[in-house]
């Protein structure tokens, strides 16, 4: 099918030149009748538009995030536009790329039906796009770079066009090829659960808010500005902060700010409910939570893995109270009653039960070209990664031809942001070694 696109005249803004990219892709590259747009913006240091630099594809963690916004450059992207020229991607369904929200469902789709469509927002068709980009960039070969799920699609990458790389980097982000989403989360809850008591001891006035607040909520009736009740499940899911370095200490600044007296007593303030809604609340990106089970499937069904793993704990169940032992948050998980809750959700509740309970889910891995691979790959692994299990990310790499793998217990989930400056040159001089 031959693809509809624009580029818009490149802009430049503090030393950075912008070009806003528009490109037409089929919705199921294997039957191009219907398509979207998917958006990329390429970026470029104003000082080295004089060299013919290759190009470096960002791929963000989500599912379902929009590639960043840079106000400038610096940490990972200064040292990347050093060498490259950028391509910010936002991936199919996020950003400008046809975004999938409660708005935009497409008419006439019953719940079967829109779980089919969102299955076609998943890792093989994001990969399919990048080649659409890279060929209407006119690009032989580029490297990437992949954080946290942006790893899985690095991997996927892999799998799918090696031909098309020059080098691969990932930070937090070798996924699991078991296909097992059970054995995920029960790495994942038991890291929340250190974590949460790592929090709880550095900051020891934290636990007892947090009962507090449990007990308040046993009594009162809390609403999110978005007019959804708090309930206890939804305030344990802000522990999923406490996975990056910057949210650790942001979930103790916003337990401060809990309780305002009022004439008619103490109740939760305008301010800290903002803040709750703005980390628990899926407004901002839908996909993620419709999806997100789904990018540890190679096929088979995941009915549902973070609730029902969450059920044999009994330490993390939420009718637990004062007394019954520690808090314990919940982290990168998605549970079936949050599309129910979530306003947000709510339209996708029957879809996201389908692609729960889905056969056949397309495989976005390949063991024999993985096992195979000669394109230079570097990973960074985190010992105490919340989300992507180090021992899982370790199995990996051994079935990965030709990995350099960088493991470090410096870094939260978040290491790209926080030193991505030198985590990225860490990772460049390890694959130009080859």
């Amino acid at each position: 099918m031959a693809t509809r696109q624009r580029s818009n005249a490149p802009r430049r803004i503090d030393g950075l030149e912008f070009t806003e990219h528009f490109i037409e892709v089929p919705l199921d590259h294997a039957h191009p009748q219907e398509t979207i747009t998917v958006f990329a913006r390429e970026v470029a240091a104003v000082d080295k538009l004089d060299r013919q630099l290759p190009h470096l594809l960002w791929f963000q963690g989500g599912p379902g995030n929009k590639a960043d916004r840079p106000a400038g450059a610096n940490g990972w992207l200064k040292r990347a536009l050093e060498d490259f020229r950028v391509i910010l991607l936002d991936q199919r369904g996020t950003g400008l790329s046809t975004p999938l929200s409660r708005e935009s469902i497409p008419d006439g789709l019953d719940a079967r039906g829109l779980a089919e469509y969102a299955a076609h927002f998943r890792a093989d068709a994001i990969i399919a796009d990048a080649e659409a980009v890279r060929r209407y960039l006119g690009i032989e070969k580029w490297s990437v770079l992949g954080q946290s799920y942006g790893g899985f699609l690095a991997v996927s990458y892999l799998s799918k066009c090696p031909e098309s790389l020059r080098e691969v980097m990932i930070t937090a982000g070798l996924p699991t090829l078991s296909g097992n989403a059970d054995e995920v989360y029960r790495h994942t809850l038991a890291a929340t659960a250190r974590r949460s008591d790592e929090f709880f001891a550095t900051f020891p006035a934290a636990e007892d808010r947090i009962w507090d607040i449990v007990d308040h909520l046993d009594r009162v009736d809390e609403h999110l500005p978005s007019g959804e009740r708090l309930s206890v499940e939804r305030l344990q899911t802000l522990g999923i902060q406490l996975g990056s370095d910057a949210g650790f200490r942001a979930l103790s600044y916003q337990l401060e700010t809990a309780f305002i007296e009022t004439p008619g007593g103490p109740r939760l303030s305008d301010v800290f409910l903002r803040d709750v809604e703005d980390v628990v609340s899926f407004a901002r990106r839908p996909l993620y939570a419709l999806l997100h089970e789904s990018i540890y499937s190679r096929g088979a069904p995941t009915a549902w893995a973070a609730h029902r793993v969450r059920e044999e704990l009994e330490e993390f169940s939420p009718k637990r109270r004062r007394g019954d032992g520690q808090f314990r948050f919940t982290g990168e998980m998605v549970f079936p009653w949050q599309f129910e809750q979530d306003p947000a959700l709510v339209p996708f509740a029957a879809a996201a039960e389908a692609l729960a309970s889905a056969e056949g889910l397309s495989d976005p891995f390949d063991d024999e070209a993985l096992a195979a691979n000669t394109v230079p790959v570097a990973a960074a692994v985190y010992v105490d990664d919340m989300f992507v299990p180090y021992e899982l990310s370790v199995e990996t790499a051994e079935r990965i031809g030709g990995v350099d793998l960088h493991i470090t217990n410096e870094y939260q989930h978040d290491g790209i942001r926080q030193d991505g400056y030198a985590l990225v040159s860490k990772l460049l001089d390890s694959v130009r070694k080859r």
